[in-house]
């Protein structure tokens, strides 16, 4: 929306104690030769959960994978990312993508998914079957070199179009996360649109709901889109002359759309609406922001993006007289976004303390990177500049200076930036990439197209 001045990762529960410190678990499985499981948890929250699995293949060359194991307390799986993922009763099946089929004798494959969970009983499963065969972890492989794989085999190679499996396509974190957490239609039976009034209808019916978008959608305006909603875009699906509005609604995903040319803002988010996913969109060539949240919104994770080709990209609080409202909320996590180009407002932040900008990529970003205004509070950490003239800094045109706190973060012809005062803590676990490696992690992870949803 426009403003009057410039502007700019399962499962497998512990304890919430354990969660709290942000550590993983990992659980092995032993039980027959052939293959070995590590169940990882990456995170736990208020009716919902995510994490990581990685298979070893201690047997011959395969060809491709099917994984199945068994949940005994109700649990259900949903999005799930470098991996099929479907539930029948108790009993879960991931099979491979096309990309992540073949697993050489010693290699592993790694997915990830979220789930849902009754609150009170998460327990880990106790056994896995890869194409049939328990996995046990124990036994060489058949045909191929006595020498067992090494603890930590080396991940395969892919083609080089596709994003590798190492790369880090994690689940939800950060501030979306918080406040009973955000699972979207959760486990609700899917809806397919592919004209702009079944998308219309969709979005802004009550009760929970999974949409999936097909195809190339022209539309206008900005469409409202109710709570408990998960959007998720199928292969190339497209939004073109319209943008999403979460208008005082809570708990909604979108996922995986590619959006252009839009009228007014992409994704708006406003009016107190909470527990927003914004998560591997790609942004080009709109009217004004891609993703702008404002009017007392609140715990919000905007992760793995790209924009580009676009100039004003990311506002936290669209004016400097809205502190009645804002002031307390406005906490947001961008993490993982490519920053490819984009001008300004990368975020531009107001009020918001703790906002979390980590692990992002900046490039050619011909304004400037991050401003925290208006006793803001932003924590810009472990993010990769390069060829940013103005990295981040405090105050905007006429909005006041916010506090900045900036570290770990790695240059590329760009300066290191203007910093000040104190930020709040953050309260949810999260791993931080080391950020040398963020321009790589990012570019090969970052936008539509590169997780299966």
């Amino acid at each position: 929306m426009r403003t009057p001045r410039r502007r700019t990762t399962l499962i497998a529960a512990t304890t919430v104690a354990l969660l709290a410190t942000g550590t993983l678990t990992a659980v092995a499985a032993h039980a027959a030769p052939g293959c070995a499981v590590s169940y990882t948890v990456g995170g736990q929250w208020q009716g919902g959960f995510t994490g990581n699995i990685t298979i070893t293949n201690l047997g011959d060359p395969l060809s491709g994978w099917s994984l199945r194991w068994s949940y005994s307390a109700g649990q259900t799986v949903s999005d799930a990312w470098n991996a099929t993922v479907a539930q029948s009763g108790s009993t879960v099946t991931a099979t491979n993508v096309g990309y992540n089929g073949s697993v050489p004798t010693g290699g592993s494959v790694s997915f990830g998914f979220n789930g849902t969970w009754n609150n009170s009983s998460n327990p880990t499963p106790t056994s896995f079957t890869v194409n049939g065969v328990t996995c046990t972890g124990s036994t060489a492989p058949t045909g191929a070199p006595t020498t067992p794989p090494s603890a930590t085999p080396p991940p395969m190679t892919p083609p080089a179009t596709t994003p590798p499996p190492s790369v880090p396509q994690t689940g939800l974190v950060g501030w979306a996360t918080q406040n009973g957490g955000t699972t979207g239609g959760g486990s609700a039976g899917a809806t397919t649109v592919s004209t702009a009034s079944a998308l219309t209808s969709a979005l802004n019916a009550t009760g929970a709901a999974v949409i999936r978008v097909s195809g190339t959608i022209n539309c206008s305006g900005m469409l409202r889109v109710r709570s408990n909603k998960t959007v998720l875009g199928n292969a190339g699906a497209t939004i073109v002359g319209c943008g999403f509005t979460v208008n005082g609604d809570r708990n909604v995903i979108i996922r995986n759309l590619t959006f252009r040319n839009w009228s007014d803002d992409a994704v708006n988010v406003e009016s107190s609406a909470t527990n927003i996913w914004i998560d591997h969109n790609t942004f080009s060539n709109g009217y004004d922001g891609t993703v702008d949240i404002k009017r007392g919104s609140d715990f919000v994770t905007v992760s793995w993006n790209r924009v580009y080709s676009h100039d004003k990209t990311m506002l936290l609080g669209h004016s400097d007289d809205n502190g009645g409202q804002d002031i307390g909320h406005l906490r947001v996590t961008y993490h993982h976004n490519w920053y490819d180009g984009s001008k300004q407002r990368n975020p531009r932040v107001r009020f918001g303390n703790p906002v979390h900008v980590y692990n992002n990529y900046y490039y050619n970003n011909a304004g400037y990177g991050v401003a925290s205004t208006m006793s803001a509070g932003v924590l810009v950490e472990g993010n990769y500049f390069e060829n940013v003239k103005d990295t981040y800094h405090l105050g905007e045109a006429d909005s006041g200076p916010g506090s900045l706190v900036a570290r770990n973060n790695h240059f590329v012809n760009s300066p290191a930036g203007q910093t000040g005062g104190s930020v709040a803590g953050i309260p949810y676990p999260y791993t931080l990439d080391n950020a040398s490696s963020v321009k790589s992690i990012v570019t090969a992870g970052a936008g539509a197209g590169r997780i299966s949803v």
